[in-house]
């Protein structure tokens, strides 16, 4: 479904110079766009390849202005993110204009589970017992919700992601393919007689707030006794497992193979880059930046807003660089 650019910059703010009823329908690079698509730039020097392509209007900086009438364009102080949100407006307006509720013959839905407006659940999947499920929200194929889940509205969740029963999860959350919800933590209790290892109760749950992204194939552990908490805005790539009881906070971003054992506070805002490992009980401080396969020790806490860490044990990076180069050089004289 097609919007007009009015449309677009009065929601997200911008100025438009050009046809204000012309109309886009989806977003594309300068390169591939065509006059249906939107297009940005961020700096002057491209510009020029912007107006000759063929999209239908083009978000840019307020050194474009003076190119009005070559080309509808949009004019904000932060292209990329105006870029990032009409995509989104886009996307969640054609779907709210094409959704209609459906259930694929195929699925199971229990009798108690009560299901939004314009839900749709695809082929094969499972929808258990007093399951509540908000508007607009799509159960992709193969997935399983457990029993007593709470799903918000305008959520996307991908096929084959499974969500123990008891999870709660926000608005316009998207889960990607795979993804595990709520499963148990790795909790247990040696018996110092027999050496054997008893399972702790992991009778707690996950907590998933608005706005979260997901990655493909990540784990996220119900909490033991109390909760595990993903706040509002955080987001989670691939393959990252988050033990029980983590906090993890708002607007914090996690890249790919990440591990977080359990009861680790990671507060707000936040970024842990690829491959970090962090131990049991630790704090990542408010802000702080957390460089790939960067390691944190149980316990250890690591404050700093804008600061960054790297290494194993994690330290800041001046230290860490310098470390490196005496390193290199004790190398050179052997």
């Amino acid at each position: 479904m097609k919007r007009s650019l009015k449309q677009i910059a009065d929601a997200l703010g911008a100025r438009l110079i050009g046809p204000d009823q012309a109309e886009v329908s989806g977003v594309a690079s300068i390169e591939s766009a065509s006059s249906t698509d939107l297009a940005f730039v961020e700096d002057e020097k491209h510009l020029a390849a912007a107006l000759q392509s063929r999209a239908g209007a083009i978000i840019a900086g307020e050194f474009a202005a003076s190119a009005a009438g070559a080309r509808a364009l949009l004019i904000t102080d932060h292209p990329k993110l105006v870029f990032a949100r009409a995509a989104q407006m886009l996307r969640r307006n054609s779907a709210a204009d094409s959704a209609q509720a459906r259930i694929h013959p195929s699925a199971v839905v229990h009798p108690s589970a009560k299901l939004a407006s314009a839900v749709r659940v695809e082929a094969r999947a499972v929808i258990d017992e007093t399951v509540e499920i908000g508007q607009s929200t799509r159960i992709g194929s193969g997935c399983a919700i457990g029993a007593g889940v709470k799903i918000g509205r305008e959520c996307e969740i991908y096929p084959n992601v499974t969500i123990y029963p008891g999870t709660s999860v926000g608005d316009r959350v998207m889960v990607h393919a795979g993804a595990v919800l709520g499963s148990d933590g790795f909790g247990y209790v040696r018996d110092r007689k027999t050496g054997h290892y008893q399972k702790f109760p992991q009778v707690g749950r996950l907590v998933i707030e608005d706005d979260v992204e997901i990655g493909a194939n990540a784990t996220v552990d119900r909490g033991a006794l109390d909760e595990t908490r993903i706040r509002r805005g955080a987001k989670i790539d691939n393959l990252v497992h988050i033990g029980h009881n983590c906090q993890i906070g708002e607007d914090v971003v996690i890249a790919a193979q990440t591990g977080l054992s359990g009861s680790i506070t990671i507060e707000n805002g936040a970024v842990l880059g690829g491959q970090v490992g962090i131990g049991e009980h630790a704090t990542i401080g408010e802000g702080v930046m957390l460089g790939g396969q960067g390691g944190v020790l149980p316990n250890k806490v690591l404050r700093g807003k804008g600061q960054a860490f790297w290494g194993t044990p994690a330290q800041p990076l001046r230290e860490y660089l310098k470390q490196l180069a005496t390193l290199a050089r004790l190398a050179k004289k052997d």
